[in-house]
């Protein structure tokens, strides 16, 4: 075991990177593993070493579904930015130092292996500790049970079927043993699944000491996940994929056959999940201003809600919040240019670009597709047109803007910024923008506020993720930044109501159950039920009526509702329709022009591909080549 008592040993020696206080304590030197299981206090050090491997997910640098995908994009070469994750995005992976590897916890990835051993050690030696009661031990197995699953989760999504590691094994035995072989993908599953149903036994409903322990894991959040692992493996890319049908080392290791079943139990444990967090009182968010002058018209007060329930930390939609990684540099990067301030050190950069795509996607003001609608005027939409009065919450009243950026839903407005879009926040404390007049909205062409003015810190594309920043998030003239740091939410209500009427769908066709919990979510962004906009407003008929026309439409709710949040980015994958989606155009604006007839011209940023292969992350060619019983992913 003198193997296994030094890697152990090393991550509990290691810096806990953490923003919460529960989960920021440093361990002190300890001789031996046993020793750190002799007492309550340092067997607590220890659980929090099993939550230090928790992945950064809110650090755009670190989290590759930021700027691995097509959400964003950025100025080549990048400026002020580790591009490795965006190296993805552009067809970069590889396998002899594959990009955001988590199997080696290298190029952006945490060890993630090196975490499950390191819980398999506690859940080893927690009978040691003698001055703990049963029920906070229960606990923090429960917890530690947990944290073993995610991680195993987190592979599984990216790698497909992984070997498992339900316990450490012994250094002193044959070196064939510690060689593990991937195993089949629904045996990894039903391995996790079976872990999150036993944790969440003994985890707390809620969080009682909120001071000390929010950010520890609880029943939603372990039930949460495994409705999350559930709809994953009913999925295309990995629920009888014809793809991987031969591969394999001798046994075969993914389904070879589509297992309707999967999407029966997905949506069964999506609806518990549910139940569980209504049990607890969350709900779908509405914002509660803070500041009582705040003045809003109902707009903009949608657009809070929009806004808030990602940026508003532990509010009644976010299931689990991930306090190992708070939303800091994020903001700074997604922040334009508002007015002429001073240049200073860790002043805003502007430069975390939305992509045009991105802006196509959201709906019309009423609720469906810009290409299905049939009020709006599509062909039209690179056209320009000037904002009337009624426009002036969203458009600065009597400039000029893109047809495009019209007559849409409030979602849009919630997500981006753009060329004379108004701006509610930075310290504003009306929608009218009266104490700072000219600052509130984007002035993003030539020789303008937001437009280029070097090599960096700028959008290339014109638009800019406004619904990641926090509008207590304030630029001050003098350049300086202050932000409302907040825990990156990890899981959303949101998230799991789409999921459970993807499930239902899937499982049933279309049933009022489906209908009832994305209708909830188009309710709180203003817009009307799927049926009645469709059947009004539509060009393309009822296209809910029929499983695959509603599978598309929860699939474009998902992708507005969790836009620049890291989801698209799985969900693409999933879906298997990240080979139609990625292997598209990125474009923006013409932003080198001065007048908007010029500006708001599209232009090509790059031709994006993406192939078969890149559906899941190859093993580094090293663990190949020290494993041989481990075998390579397709195409890799």
């Amino acid at each position: 075991m003198k193997r296994i008592k030094i890697l152990a040993l090393a991550a509990l020696l290691g810096m806990v990177a953490g923003c919460n206080k529960y989960l920021d304590i440093v361990p002190d030197n300890i001789a031996t593993i046993d020793y750190a299981f002799a007492m309550r206090s340092t067997a607590e050090r220890y659980l929090f070493t099993c939550y230090n491997y928790m992945p950064a997910t809110g650090d755009f640098n670190t989290n590759v579904a930021f700027m691995g995908a097509d959400e964003i994009w950025f100025m080549y070469p990048s400026k002020d930015i580790d591009a490795t994750n965006w190296n993805m995005a552009r067809g970069g992976q590889n396998k002899v130092n594959p990009i955001s590897n988590y199997w080696s916890g290298l190029a952006t990835g945490k060890p993630l292996y090196q975490g499950i051993r390191d819980c398999n050690v506690f859940l080893e030696k927690i009978s040691l500790v003698k001055d703990i009661d049963d029920d906070e031990r229960a606990r923090w197995i429960a917890e530690v049970k947990f944290l073993k699953a995610y991680y195993h989760f987190f592979l599984l999504r990216m790698y497909g079927p992984i070997p498992l590691v339900r316990r450490n094994i012994d250094v002193m035995n044959e070196l064939e043993e510690m060689k593990t072989p991937r195993e089949h993908f629904d045996t990894c599953v039903n391995y996790i699944s079976r872990l999150l149903d036993t944790a969440a036994v003994d985890l707390p409903m809620r969080i009682q000491n909120e001071v000390g322990e929010l950010g520890r894991v609880t029943r939603p959040i372990a039930l949460a996940l495994k409705a999350k692992l559930l709809v994953m493996a009913a999925s295309p890319l990995f629920n009888g994929n014809p793809d991987y049908a031969d591969f394999g080392k001798g046994t075969k290791i993914f389904p070879n056959t589509y297992d309707p079943d999967k999407w029966v139990k997905a949506a069964a444990a999506c609806k518990q999940a549910i139940d569980v967090c209504h049990e607890t009182g969350m709900r779908l968010y509405r914002f509660r201003p803070v500041i009582n002058t705040l003045v809003m018209n109902s707009q903009i007060r949608t657009q809070m809600d929009i806004r808030m329930a990602v940026t508003d930390k532990w509010n009644s939609e976010i299931i689990w919040a991930n306090t190992q990684s708070r939303v800091n540099q994020l903001q700074r990067f997604a922040m334009p240019k508002l007015y002429n301030w001073t240049s200073v050190s860790g002043n805003p950069k502007g430069m975390y670009a939305a992509t045009e795509k991105m802006a196509e996607l959201f709906y019309t003001k009423n609720g469906v597709p810009i290409d299905e609608d049939n009020q709006f005027n599509y062909a039209e939409r690179y056209s320009v047109r000037k904002a009337a009065p009624e426009d002036s919450a969203l458009i600065k009243k009597g400039t000029e803007s893109a047809y495009l950026h019209f007559d849409r839903e409030q979602r849009f407005y919630a997500n981006l910024g753009f060329d004379r879009g108004v701006w509610f926040g930075n310290g504003s404390s009306d929608d009218n923008n009266t104490n700072i007049s000219t600052a509130m909205y984007i002035q993003a062409r030539k020789s303008q506020m937001a437009a280029q003015a070097g090599h960096t810190n700028y959008s290339i594309t014109g638009y800019w993720p406004k619904k990641l920043i926090h509008y207590l998030s304030v630029v001050e003239k003098s350049g300086n930044f202050t932000m409302q740091q907040y825990p990156y939410p990890e899981m959303r209500l949101a998230d799991l109501y789409l999921l459970y009427a993807e499930a239902e769908n899937e499982a049933n066709g279309p049933t009022n159950q489906a209908f009832e919990y994305i209708d909830s979510v188009r309710a709180r962004a203003g817009l009307k039920g799927v049926k009645e906009s469709w059947d009004t407003y539509s060009n393309k008929g009822p296209k809910y009526a029929s499983k695959e026309g509603l599978r598309k439409i929860i699939q474009q709710e998902r992708m507005i509702e969790l836009a620049f949040e890291g989801h698209r980015f799985w969900d693409l994958r999933r879906w298997k329709i990240a080979h139609v989606e990625m292997n598209k155009p990125i474009t923006g604006w013409d932003i080198d022009q001065e007048q908007p007839e010029a500006y708001y011209r599209l232009k090509v940023l790059f031709m994006q591909t993406f192939t078969m292969r890149e559906y899941l992350w190859p093993i580094q060619e090293r663990e190949i080549l020290n494993n041989r019983n481990l075998v390579q992913n397709p195409g890799w």
